[in-house]
């Protein structure tokens, strides 16, 4: 997939630097990353209307592999390792993620350089039938999830169902859902998704925050460039959205104090109001056993502090749990 137009960056605006080149972005080929890929290149189109723009698909280990658990395969990043690779290869100048498949610590030498928008962040609950809600499932009823933390949350929620590994594009697993596909009673995927691709009528039921939390910066999108490109660093600044790349910010904060690399299951979500933020944290053990809930308010701008000692205090109450046998 390519867009094209003249060279240069005219009428990118004041302070938007100066981008004479092609710029090659990198993304995976499934629908939704395509999608939210032309978002991007449209609100860069927007910024720099004679900006040529190419679009280059990269395969994922995590497109690759289908069938192993997430967990298995390494959690966050199976989705951005090639892409990142890619980046620091030269072979693209930037790249499209959904920010919940970012790992907390980027690899050296790249930054996210724009968040521009933020759906919805909630999950959501797919079924064959509209208008079910969780509380209609029957006992015993499987829900399909590729994530650990939805299927520990789900288990909070209601311990008489059983969360099955349900992997594959959102186009894949909505299929299989409504197929009732190994059983399947029903299915949870991120809302914002659904919403991007226009399958708003797939969901049955928005599942709350007080008992799902989401990832750390679902429903975002995050562009990557190179730390060292100056220019592109200075056009993308101007199709991101600040508030959204603070909150995004902050529950990544949480999600690096915790050890974003561990397999442990981990929800965050931030609202920023007013000078203060709230940041609501999920932190599970390894097992998928326990589960913590905790808030922390506080003013912005010790917001990275905040979400330190949030983490610092999680991690003791859960290692205390999970030593007297939860």
């Amino acid at each position: 997939m390519t867009t094209t137009g003249d060279t240069g960056l005219a009428g990118a605006g004041a302070g938007a630097g100066a981008v004479e080149r092609t710029l090659r972005v990198g993304t995976r080929g499934s629908a939704l990353a395509l999608e939210q890929t032309r978002r991007v290149v449209a609100a860069l189109h927007a910024a720099a209307p004679t900006l040529t723009i190419e679009t280059r698909l990269i395969t994922t280990h995590g497109d690759v592999d289908k069938q192993t658990p997430l967990a298995v395969l390494g959690g966050q990043g199976v989705f951005a390792k090639e892409i990142e690779a890619a980046l620091l290869a030269g072979e693209i100048d930037l790249a499209v993620h959904s920010a919940k498949d970012l790992t907390s610590e980027l690899p050296p030498g790249l930054v996210i350089a724009a968040i521009p928008e933020r759906d919805d962040p909630r999950d959501a609950l797919v079924a064959p039938e509209p208008g079910l809600s969780l509380d209609d499932l029957p006992p015993g009823a499987h829900v399909g999830t590729s994530s650990r933390r939805r299927a520990l949350q789900l288990q909070q929620a209601r311990p008489d169902l059983v969360a099955v590994e349900l992997r594959g594009n959102v186009d894949t697993r909505l299929r299989k859902v409504r197929q009732r596909e190994g059983g399947l009673a029903a299915g949870i995927l991120a809302a914002s998704g659904l919403a991007r691709m226009g399958w708003q009528d797939a969901i049955a039921e928005l599942l709350p925050l007080d008992t799902f939390l989401p990832a750390p910066g679902q429903g975002a999108l995050a562009v990557e460039c190179r730390a060292g490109d100056a220019p592109l660093r200075a056009l993308l600044a101007s199709i991101d959205d600040p508030a959204i790349s603070r909150a995004v910010a902050i529950e990544r904060a949480f999600l690096r104090a915790v050890g974003g690399g561990c397999r442990s299951p981990i929800g965050a979500f931030a609202v920023i109001q007013d000078g203060r933020v709230l940041l609501r944290a999920m932190l599970g053990d390894e097992e998928g056993a326990t589960a913590l809930y905790a808030s922390r308010l506080g003013a912005l701008a010790e917001a990275e502090e905040l979400a330190d000692e949030l983490a610092r205090e999680m991690l003791r109450q859960l290692a205390e749990r999970v030593a007297a046998g939860r």
